[in-house]
């Protein structure tokens, strides 16, 4: 074999190994960091020049007297080093003669915890490490069942630091024990345990002399061997899903759908149709930069080009008809809270659902669930790093799958509508389907017809502020304003819907924020028959995006009479029919 044929089969030796994605996780000061050092030192991914370094930045910074520090290969930032924590999300690539892995490794502090959710998110494998001192402790619950809540079924018990105990069986037997009951309660599908000292490498490549009572793996045999990537890449036909990213039409002679697929296999000639839509087509080719694909599969970005000319746009979801993808509004799922600011049911927010973006709102919190004892608990908030099952209504249909039917189809992200903030990510259970006795009536009598009776457009006009910003007495006299130009008005006050609608409420932030919601609801109805409706409160309404609403702030005003007046012309430009 000459020096070329070498190469190329040293290529395809390596285009032939799979890719496993894992995280660590845990408790602080638990080990995790250290143990992916010791794991790349130990494949011998390090250059000559990074192992001179290491050993410098151990004298500076490192917290193993004379040796090595491992966890200086994973820890960069500069606050990391000084405090000796994890806080960002590292990822780290190595690879032995069996495998690929992508490794990140995740902060184990509470505050934290978002952190530790976006590296568990793309997972196949975690491996939750557990001092051998402490045993089992509130965030070793918490982020197991965050890792069960994000799809990873497949669990390694890492209790490290056993040289710190000697090496004791008993110690890791009980560890082990206390876990499997809090692991039977999850329902965990794998629990491989495995006692290790990351910094001496115990069991880690080599089995330790100093635990001849084990017989299990260690944990490079156990990651090589493993199989979690089965399913994941059998390529099924009919499972075939994929969010459009991006419609490509460079010129006029060409029109593709680009996205990642989120699940199945596709290839030309197959049957297509846009989800929730009703419309079928077929696969003309996948287009990629080298040429066209004979076929794709999940986890592959493709451009596809259909057979008839079909109306799809980012945000649609391109399917096998055998799927059977519908559009729902309304969601049952898990929620992970990650913002200081509180969550609130009828509080407005934004989901990030595959490649939609649109308004939502948590109708009902149904319950927190206690990390310790996994019961449920009443709530009517959430506060930073709450795990909730809620109920979100949207403001359209959108198509979307379980999560444990489909990843990326039943994942999202919420984000604050005027920070932009990200403030929860959470997990799709199920569809909630409305009442079949409800349904929508088709009015006779149109928008249209009512701005034509009255000579204008419905509006709604907010206006906000503190109570020394006298906005009520500024909203009634804006309506005597507007209806002395002949515009059919209707004052909306916090203190009459109060005494109605909102009879049931109390003053809790939650009963503010639906106090709110009835208000804007009923500045809806106001304004398709035709009314332009004027409310006052304290709080500005969750209206970003809403066209039909002027949201005006006279706290930020010196001249209120100006500023009246200059709303006025505003207003009836805005209406003009």
């Amino acid at each position: 074999m000459n020096a070329a044929e070498k190469v190329q089969a040293y290529l395809d030796q390596q285009q032939s190994l799979d890719t496993l994605r894992f995280i660590t996780c845990g408790s602080v000061d638990d080990g995790k960091s250290t143990l992916i050092g010791r794991m790349l030192w130990e494949s011998q991914q390090l250059f000559e020049d990074q192992v001179a370094a290491l050993r410098n930045e151990s004298k500076r910074y490192g917290t193993q007297g004379d040796n090595i520090d491992f966890a200086l290969l994973v820890d960069g930032l500069s606050a990391e080093r000084e405090q000796g924590i994890t806080i960002d999300v590292a990822y780290r690539y190595f690879q032995t003669d069996a495998r690929k892995f992508i490794v990140a490794d995740t902060p184990g502090h509470e505050q934290y915890t978002r952190n530790m959710v976006t590296g568990a998110s793309t997972a196949h494998l975690a491996v939750l490490l557990i001092d051998a001192r402490r045993g089992v402790l509130t965030q070793t619950r918490r982020h197991a069942f965050l890792t069960q809540l994000v799809g990873i079924r497949h669990l390694v018990l890492a209790v490290n630091k056993m040289d710190l105990v000697d090496f004791k069986e008993e110690v890791y037997d009980q560890i082990v024990a206390d876990f499997g009951e809090y692991a039977k309660a999850l329902s965990i599908e794998s629990v491989q345990a495995i006692p290790l000292s990351a910094i001496g490498g115990d069991n880690l490549r080599e089995r330790s002399k100093n635990t001849t009572w084990y017989h299990g793996p260690t944990l490079m045999g156990y990651l090589e061997t493993v199989d979690v990537l089965g399913k994941i890449n059998e390529p099924v036909p009919e499972q075939f899903a994929m969010p459009i990213q991006w419609v490509n039409r460079p010129n006029l002679d060409f029109r593709g759908f680009a996205g990642l697929v989120a699940s199945g296999s596709v290839t030309p000639g197959m049957p297509i149709e846009v989800a929730g839509k009703n419309t079928q087509s077929s696969v003309s080719s996948i287009v990629q930069f080298e040429g066209d694909w004979a076929q794709a599969r999940a986890g592959d970005s493709i451009t596809l080009t259909l057979g008839d000319e079909v109306d799809v746009s980012r945000g649609d979801v391109l399917c096998h008809p055998a799927l059977g993808l519908k559009a729902a509004d309304q969601f049952c799922a898990s929620l992970v809270w990650m913002d200081p600011e509180q969550g609130l049911p009828a509080k407005n927010y934004l989901i990030q659902l595959h490649t939609q973006q649109l308004g939502c709102t948590i109708t009902k919190i149904k319950h927190k669930v206690n990390v310790n004892t996994l019961a449920h608990e009443a709530a009517e908030h959430l506060e930073t790093n709450d795990i909730a099952e809620v109920n979100i209504h949207l403001d359209r249909k959108v198509v979307a799958l379980p999560f444990a039917e489909n990843k990326q189809l039943g994942s999202f992200i919420l984000v604050d509508r005027y920070s932009n903030r990200t403030v929860g990510a959470g997990v799709i259970h199920f569809a909630l389907k409305r009442n079949e006795m409800i349904h929508a009536t088709q009015a006779g009598v149109t928008v249209e017809d009512r701005a034509k009776l009255h000579g204008h457009k419905g509006h709604t006009v907010w206006f906000v502020g503190p109570a020394e910003s006298n906005k009520t007495e500024l909203a009634a006299r804006f309506e005597l304003m507007l209806h002395h130009e002949r515009i059919s008005t209707m004052l909306i006050t916090g203190s009459k819907v109060r005494s109605d609608m909102s009879m049931d409420l109390g003053f809790k932030d939650s009963d503010k924020a639906e106090h709110v919601r009835r208000m804007v609801s009923l500045a809806k109805l106001l304004m398709e028959a035709g009314c332009v409706a004027v409310a006052a409160t304290v709080t500005k309404p969750d209206l970003l995006g809403e066209e039909s609403f002027t949201v005006i702030d006279f706290a930020d005003h010196e001249n209120p009479d100006a500023a009246l007046d200059d709303l006025l012309i505003q207003i009836k430009s805005r209406i003009e029919f």
